[in-house]
């Protein structure tokens, strides 16, 4: 036992340990997603060069990154009104401090085990996802008028619906490439490049609007950068074409997908049209980009504190309610507003600092995961206030740290290895 403590493998099995307890955790247990940071920081504890390590924690600016957004929230008490929200934001939010602690200072997985936890995530959306349809297919009419109606046919585990599009859409690209991998037999890569289809297939049978959404923008990059970096015109094109081909024939042989399309515009009309927007959750979306809108106009620079956000929002709405009952005034929707109301400029700058960091990296920039983990992430977030729902928290915490976080470290740690 003090061998493998002195050699490392304790503080990697745990952080190991933790991975996989993180991702298990988003599938279906809320009690291992919040063990996995508490996990992570034992490993970080465990790691025999723990004082080595920490110099490159301190180096690590995605570690950072995520530390100034914590940050804002510390100093956002000094002008909150709503201090109970802000203590349990506060103890809410500390994975934005102890999950990059973790990927930074423990010792860092090897490249099987890095492939063993991607497996886990691909492997356990896919199987979710496919019950999923199994449960759309066993009451079609039923999930159809659902969707017609703007709701969605609700995972057979009980994710809520915008983040299991998103795992969904991000299994689609995650199967493939790990299917690239030195790691990967035959079998493997046969089997994550079917789970990656798979998942694509259930985003568009069960309609997640979230998912497709940025299911498609990630397939838009891809097609950019094989054009403008590679200079693969020819499959950058085949990938662009499949932006109007793929929804143009799914539209006419899915009815799901024609329902969630046509309900999308009847909903999108009735805002338009200044009529009861109650039942629309797209409108309801509109009215609160412009409550949200009006509210930075306050203080727009320093916000009206992270804690106070949806104080802000219901005072607003007494002032202008759009027809909505209270029941029905939602919250912002949208990331970026939301640190915009919540944290002003200077908030929305490190939220920025946060998603679009990592691409000023040649390393990460560099790596397709990253990639596709940032367009994904980021696109959700101009719909949905994802980091406001424990489980979107968890998602994208727990993924920019195995990722973003540890991704840099290794670069340093190549850069530091050269001859």
């Amino acid at each position: 036992m003090r061998q493998a403590w002195q050699q490392g493998r304790v503080s990697q099995y745990l952080l190991l340990l933790a991975c996989v307890a993180g991702v298990v955790g988003l599938f279906a247990s809320r009690a291992l997603v919040a063990l996995s940071p508490v996990v992570g920081v034992a490993a970080a504890v465990a790691n025999p060069n723990a004082r080595l390590a920490l110099a490159q924690w301190l180096r690590n600016k995605s570690a950072w990154s995520l530390a100034l957004l914590y940050l804002l929230l510390v100093v956002s008490g000094l002008y909150t009104e709503d201090w109970p929200v802000w203590q349990h934001q506060m103890y809410r939010q500390l994975p934005l401090i102890g999950v990059p602690l973790a990927f930074a200072l423990a010792v860092p997985l090897s490249g099987r085990q890095r492939y063993t936890v991607g497996c886990v995530f691909v492997a356990g959306v896919t199987l979710i996802g496919g019950a999923t349809v199994v449960r759309y297919l066993l009451n079609p009419l039923f999930n159809n008028e659902l969707i017609m109606m703007g709701q969605n046919t609700p995972s057979v585990t009980g994710i809520f619906h915008i983040h299991f599009g998103l795992m969904l859409a991000l299994a689609a690209y995650f199967g493939p490439l790990l299917s690239r991998s030195t790691y990967a037999g035959k079998v493997a890569r046969v089997l994550l490049i079917l789970g990656g289809i798979s998942a694509a297939i259930a985003l568009h049978v069960l309609a997640y609007r979230t998912g497709l959404l940025v299911l498609y923008a990630a397939l838009l990059v891809n097609g950019v950068l094989l054009i403008v970096r590679q200079r693969r015109f020819l499959l950058g094109g085949i990938l662009l074409a499949f932006l109007f081909i793929v929804p143009f024939l799914t539209y006419n042989f899915l009815t799901s997908f024609r329902y969630r399309v046509l309900g999308t515009a009847y909903d999108i009309s009735q805002f338009s049209a200044d009529r009861d927007i109650n039942d629309f959750s797209v409108s309801q979306r509109f009215a609160a980009w412009e409550t949200a809108r009006v509210i930075t106009t306050f203080r727009p620079w320093v916000g009206v504190g992270l804690a106070d956000v949806r104080a802000e929002m219901m005072r607003q709405y007494e002032w202008r309610d759009y027809g909505l009952t209270p029941a029905n005034r939602v919250m912002i929707h949208n990331q970026y507003l939301h640190y915009l109301v919540g944290g002003g400029l200077i908030g929305l700058f490190l939220w920025l600092l946060v998603l679009l960091g990592p691409l000023a990296q040649p390393s990460l920039r560099r790596n397709p995961y990253v990639i596709h983990f940032l367009v994904v992430m980021g696109t959700g977030m101009l719909v949905d206030s994802l980091l406001e729902l424990q489980i979107g928290f968890n998602l994208f915490v727990f993924l920019y740290g195995f990722l973003v976080v540890a991704g840099e470290r290794r670069s340093q740690e190549a850069v530091v290895n050269l001859p």
